[in-house]
């Protein structure tokens, strides 16, 4: 029985993209979370790495000495973290949207740790967090980074990376885009606790024999899950089409890199 031989070259460019994989897996939403097992995501790398490099342009001149091969590598791990981060602000806008709600319906003071994070966030993040992982799964969220994966070689071959202000520009606009998905996420709820505060104000001022606290926490509490009952399928339509629109995204920044 003959093993096969590999060149130095070849052990180096599976070396790189064993690197980027690696990154990109423990950076996107579900398959990087800490609840993830590490024995799933070493297996999945290599399993993943194994299948790509076979199709995976090789470069004209590898690295020679150790100071290069270490910028090579330090070039593929912030590929894999600018892709990465990508799918991971969708998640954070809706959890902030969550965040929000929960904070206008006075759950600040019942924060529950998130596994994830390791940070303490309000039960409506956490329900909303949930079902957003649901629902990526559902879309096809997992094929469509792993798709990703394998069209980043395409457009972004082995040790060309490059920072450009088109980069920064898109890392902002989508940092900037987080918030505008919690405001659009959380708007109708917001709204009503904000109509059913100043109701509860007038009649504070109308009625000062009614303990307005006593009254108060519990109806904003009712109107809150109501809210969130009744805009569940408004949610579930945002964070569809942001699971959609995630592979253009990410070409956009493959272009920009």
């Amino acid at each position: 029985m003959k093993f096969p031989v590999f060149t130095l070259e070849q052990v180096e460019l599976f070396f790189l993209v064993l690197i980027r994989i690696g990154t990109i897996l423990a950076m996107i939403p579900i398959l990087g979370d800490r609840t993830t097992p590490v024995r799933v995501k070493a297996g999945l790398t290599i399993l993943i790495a194994a299948l790509v490099v076979p199709f995976v342009e090789r470069p004209a001149a590898y690295p020679q000495d150790p100071f290069s091969l270490g910028m090579s590598m330090a070039g593929e791990v912030f590929t894999g973290i600018v892709l990465g981060f990508a799918g991971r602000l969708v998640f954070a806008g809706i959890q902030l949207a969550g965040q929000l709600v929960g904070f206008q319906m006075g759950f600040s003071i019942v924060n529950i740790i998130d596994p994830v994070t390791s940070g303490q966030v309000s039960i409506i993040a956490e329900l909303q967090y949930l079902l957003a992982g649901l629902l990526f799964l559902a879309v096809d969220g997992h094929h469509m980074m792993i798709q990703a994966i394998s069209e980043s070689y395409r457009a972004l071959p082995v040790l060309g990376f490059h920072v450009t202000g088109e980069l920064t520009q898109n890392l902002v606009a989508l940092s900037g885009n987080m918030f505008v998905v919690a405001v659009k996420i959380s708007a109708p709820i917001v709204a009503a606790l904000m109509f059913a505060n100043i109701g509860l104000a007038l009649v504070a001022r109308t009625v000062p024999q009614i303990n307005i606290f006593i009254v108060g926490f519990p109806l904003q509490i009712a109107i809150g899950l109501i809210g969130v009952g009744v805009t569940l399928p408004l949610f579930l339509h945002l964070s569809a089409g942001l699971f959609s629109n995630l592979p253009a995204e990410i070409s956009l920044l493959l272009r920009a890199m």
